[in-house]
Formats: C-alpha cells, structure tokens, sequence
C-alpha cells in the first residue's frame, strides 16, 4: 500500500511545484518578449539571445537578467508610455468625430426647421453625415 504519513505536505508539495512552474513559464515570456521588444539589439544579438535562452534555459535567463534586466523596466515603460499615447489619440481623434457629426446634424434639423432644406433632403443629408 503506498500511502504517506504527511498527505497535507505532499499537497502543499505539488502546489509549490506547479506555482514554480507557472512563473518559470511566465519569466521565459517575458525574457523572450523583452528581447524582441529591444531596439538597442540588432538582430544578431537578438538571435544569440533567443537560442541561448532557448537551449539552455536557467543560465540563458538569468545571465539575460544579471547582464541585460536593468534595462527591461525601462523599455516596459516606454512602450506602456507609447500605448497610452496612441489610445489617448484614438480617444481624442474619436470623440472629435462624434461631436463633429452631432454638430452637423444639429445645423440640418435647424435648416429644416427654418424651410430651407425639405424632409427629404434632410434625411438624404443625414444619411451621408452618418456614413
């Protein structure tokens, strides 16, 4: 019969392995994302880098974090810099376009009202501004 006399540490046991496993995965993508993300590398560097990593895994990381991870904050920070930049952009140039089309509908209702323009043309100018 194969039973242990500690289940409960057994248990713990495989919870610390797989935790370990999980941020040893979640490091490997970080690595390799941080070494394509880098502009300062040229492609040969990033090469060496990505096999060195890939064929030899634990030295490859940590020789990558000792000689080259004082360096990936910054270059997470730039890009998370870059991506609040063009979403900011995106925001402005968007809400810039609905306000627009609001405007111009409001300028055709009040045509319409004044007689200048018929329901006809007013809803065939509708239809383009919300094109």
């Amino acid at each position: 019969m194969a039973t242990t006399d500690y289940p409960i540490l057994d248990i713990f046991w495989t919870m610390l392995e797989v935790f370990a496993f999980v941020i040893w995965i979640w490091l490997l993508i970080v690595v390799f994302s941080d070494i394509f993300r880098s502009h300062d590398l040229s492609g040969g560097g990033k090469a060496a880098w990505f096999i060195l990593v890939l064929l030899v895994p634990l030295i490859g990381v940590l020789a990558y974090l000792i000689i080259r991870g004082g360096s990936m904050h910054e270059r997470a920070l730039a890009q998370a810099r870059h991506d609040q930049q063009a979403f900011d952009s995106y925001v402005r140039q968007v809400t810039s376009e609905g306000s627009g089309q609001a405007d111009q509908l409001a300028k055709l209702a009040d045509l319409r009202a004044r007689g200048v323009l018929t329901d006809a043309e007013f809803e065939a100018e509708k239809e383009k501004v919300l094109r």
